[in-house]
Formats: structure tokens, sequence, C-alpha cells
């Protein structure tokens, strides 16, 4: 699974519209759209906060899969 289909099940488990997954994690109903159809990348911040937001509805998602991706990136020079 990529990010955005990890993201799409989190979303769905949670029962949330995209718009309401976006005001529960603090971004956009753009974002959420734009990262469940893979058009763009998730920050290290909007990850750690998917993963509290997981935690705390208890949902599990593989934030280290995401982070180690992240941190590489930031690593070699890319955005």
């Amino acid at each position: 699974m990529n990010f955005s289909d990890d993201i799409r099940k989190v979303r769905i488990e949670s029962l949330l519209s995209q718009e309401a997954f976006a005001k529960e994690i603090g971004v956009s109903f753009v974002t959420i759209n734009r990262r469940e159809t893979g058009k763009n990348r998730p920050s290290y911040q909007t990850i750690k906060t998917i993963c509290e937001f997981c935690q705390s509805h208890n949902i599990e998602f593989d934030e280290n899969k995401y982070l180690q991706s992240e941190e590489k990136t930031n690593e070699s020079g890319e955005k």
C-alpha cells in the first residue's frame, strides 16, 4: 500500500468524509483530496498528525514507512 491508499483507509475507518477528516487533522479538503489521489506528498508534520489521530481513534497506521521515506527525501535535497 502507498500513502494515498493508507490515508484513504484511515479516513474510511474513522467514518469521516474528506472534508471532516481534513478538519480533524487541520488541513484543507483539497489537501486530503490530493493526498488520496496521489497528487502530493505529506509533510513530516502531517504524517505525525495523522499518526496522532490514528492513535486516538485506535486505527492502525504505519507511520515509520512514511517517516523514513520523508527523511530520505530530505537528506537527498528533494522536495
